[in-house]
């Protein structure tokens, strides 16, 4: 059976190999045994040098690259055995290293708020999902189990126990099984509790069809991902007291090397809208009614919530849907000069339009907004205060007809989209493409 640590970086074992391994002042030094591990890869490819990581930094920037051009490059498909050595279980012991050393460069540098941190996350998630699948189905189940018997202590689990990544959103309460507030993983359990409500079925393949391996996998890789979050968070406490070994920082210096390649030289699809000034014209009718101004009871989420993630994103990084990269706003805006000059007029504008105008009782209000955009809770924006809170993406029509059914006043292509800033994207690239010279 794989290791532990293969699936699993932050277990036991991990953190061992970690301790034994991870010695800061080599991690530069080429490794013999790594390259000879990478090369014997099945289907690795080696016509190139520099698809070999050499060492430990450089095996933490490719498992970087990898997730970033498996989800971006559209040639990927025909590159893939350039990352081969990833799903060889002959690196387990380099690739922990690497994992503990991604963690600590992206926690000093960019922070547990960044996109770096999210992409970390995510790359975690999926290289998790990969390996598994790669995996034959008895020992994927028995290394699975193993590991939710690790991080899962007692018998009977709490939902409260996923309180982490039901707030995150990592894991929807729809896909589990609960009974009197504890959560059901074990099919002897699930039989003992259910099978006397089960009509007409086999509560063995209810079982199965309901919760089997798959809630399983998606459990334990949530809450792995959920403690390399909280592993980022805790490097970037103890930083703050710390000077930083400088071979952590040239990662995240090649970490940033890698993000900028990906928006030079991978292209974008047809028709997608970049960052420009903003087009009232093709504001959707629900934005347009917030400007004028809306009345008492409405005012707070009008403005807070539908019109400051509306503006910021659709001036900012219209693409955001698109792209599914979490980004903060200095990624696009360095200086903040366009929050501060475009973006936060207009917002304070709608908002002293509103009956009666909102900050007049709830100057409150302008903290909130403050926040929405990724800056916590001060009166404006600030570089030093970036990450304190999340940078909130525009809310859902379903949301917007549900909380505030009174603005949603539909036209025509309101019918084929989903969320305001889509309306926007979708009338910008009109805009585009009929403004686009004739071949």
């Amino acid at each position: 059976m794989v290791s532990v640590s293969y699936i699993n970086p932050l277990s036991e074992e991990g953190k061992e190999i970690a301790r034994e391994l991870g010695d800061l002042n080599r991690i530069l030094d080429e490794n013999s045994q790594l390259i000879q591990a990478v090369i014997q890869s099945k289907h690795q490819e080696i016509s190139d040098d520099s698809y070999i990581p050499k060492n430990y930094v450089d095996l933490a920037v490719k498992r970087i690259e990898w997730h970033v051009r498996k989800r971006n490059d559209p040639e990927y498909k025909s590159n893939k055995n350039r990352y081969s050595f990833l799903f060889n279980e002959g690196i387990s012991k380099f690739d922990v290293v690497s994992f503990y050393l991604l963690c600590q460069a992206i926690g000093i540098k960019f922070g547990p708020n960044s996109r770096e941190s999210k992409l970390m996350i995510e790359s975690q998630g999926k290289i998790m999902e990969d390996r598994l699948e790669e995996l034959p189905r008895y020992e994927r189940k028995e290394i699975v189990g193993q590991i939710l018997n690790n991080i899962i202590i007692d018998e009977r689990i709490k939902w409260t126990f996923l309180e982490d990544l039901l707030s995150s959103r990592k894991i929807n309460l729809m896909d589990l099984i609960l009974s009197n507030g504890e959560l059901i993983l074990d099919k002897a359990d699930f039989i003992k509790r259910f099978s006397d409500r089960i009509e007409l079925r086999d509560p063995e393949k209810m079982y199965n069809l309901v919760i089997g391996e798959r809630i399983k996998e998606l459990i334990m890789i949530k809450m792995i991902m959920q403690e390399t979050e909280d592993y980022i968070s805790q490097v970037h406490d103890m930083s703050r007291n710390i000077e930083p070994h400088p071979s952590l920082i040239e990662i995240g210096d090649r970490i940033s090397d890698v993000l900028q390649e990906q928006t030079q030289y991978y292209p974008r699809f047809e028709g997608e809208v970049t960052a420009s000034t903003l087009n009232p014209n093709a504001f959707p009718p629900c934005i347009k009614l917030i400007l004028e101004g809306v009345g008492s009871g409405k005012r707070n989420d009008a403005i807070v919530l539908i019109l400051t993630s509306f503006l910021s994103y659709a001036r900012l990084y219209p693409s955001i849907f698109s792209q599914n990269m979490t980004v903060k706003v200095s990624d696009a805006d360095p200086d903040l000069k366009i929050i501060q000059n475009e973006i936060l007029p207009l917002i304070y504008e709608a908002a002293g339009n509103c009956n009666p105008p909102l900050f007049d009782d709830q100057p409150q209000e302008k903290l909130n907004i403050t926040a929405k955009l990724g800056f916590g809770l001060h009166e404006t924006p600030n570089l030093k205060h970036e990450g304190e809170s999340k940078w909130y993406t525009p809310m859902s029509c379903e949301k917007i007809k549900i909380h505030l059914s009174t603005l949603c006043k539909p036209d025509e292509a309101c019918k084929k989209i989903g969320n305001p800033l889509s309306y926007y994207t979708r009338r910008m690239s009109e805009v585009k493409s009929k403004n686009k010279p004739k071949k």
